[in-house]
């Protein structure tokens, strides 16, 4: 399964990236292929309890430091799929190139 996720702390000011890097920090040291952009950090795992473990501490790591938190989550649960954070965005590209 593939879950994307955004976490806001709110109450800190509008310079917000070293509340995310805690986050982003946890998702990196769980081990589960993960990737990081501008909007979302998106994680793969075996199981819902798996990914949803690790963004669970990711919010409490944020949650430490700000006075409230906004999370957004999305989830594309596809039991058997693996590598799917790759594999995805690589058939996005080779449709593109193919004009």
């Amino acid at each position: 399964m593939i879950v994307a996720f955004s976490v806001t702390p709110l109450g800190v000011g509008e310079e917000v990236g070293e509340y995310v890097a805690d986050a982003v920090r946890v998702v990196r040291e769980s081990g589960l292929p993960n990737r990081t952009d501008a909007m979302f950090t998106t994680i793969e795992g075996d199981s819902w309890g798996e990914v949803m473990d690790v963004v669970r501490r990711a919010v409490a790591a944020v949650e430490e430091r700000a006075p409230r938190v906004s999370v957004i989550i999305k989830a594309d649960i596809r039991p058997g799929v693996t590598d799917g954070i790759t594999s995805k965005v690589e058939t996005v590209e080779r449709h593109l190139a193919q004009g």
